[in-house]
């Protein structure tokens, strides 16, 4: 079992500024996956790996994870910003799929 920590962040911003109201915060959050989990996603052989979602209107999500190292502590996190559910595909797809 190995502690991972998703981060988001919205690199592409289809607001009127181009700017994301949360940036600059960090949005994490936390799991124990299986090593099994971890060959799947690729983990093993890079530090972070990262998935990004994009949608019709310049917006888009990405989504990187990194394995924690032992003892590590959790960071703040300023929540996910409902954006669990891609988290919960990568895991369950290995990808996040179109809603």
């Amino acid at each position: 079992m190995k502690r991972v920590e998703f981060r988001l962040s919205m690199p592409n911003c289809g607001s009127w500024n181009g700017r994301w109201s949360g940036e600059g915060r960090d949005y994490l959050k936390f799991k124990t996956i299986s090593n099994k989990q971890v060959t799947l996603l690729g983990l093993e052989k890079s530090d972070t790996n990262s998935w990004h979602y994009s949608w019709s209107d310049g917006w888009g999500a990405n989504i990187s994870v990194r394995i924690m190292e032992k003892g590590e502590k959790r960071k703040k996190s300023a929540g996910f910003s409902g954006y669990d559910w891609m988290v919960d595909d990568i895991l369950c797809y290995g990808k996040i799929r179109q809603r």
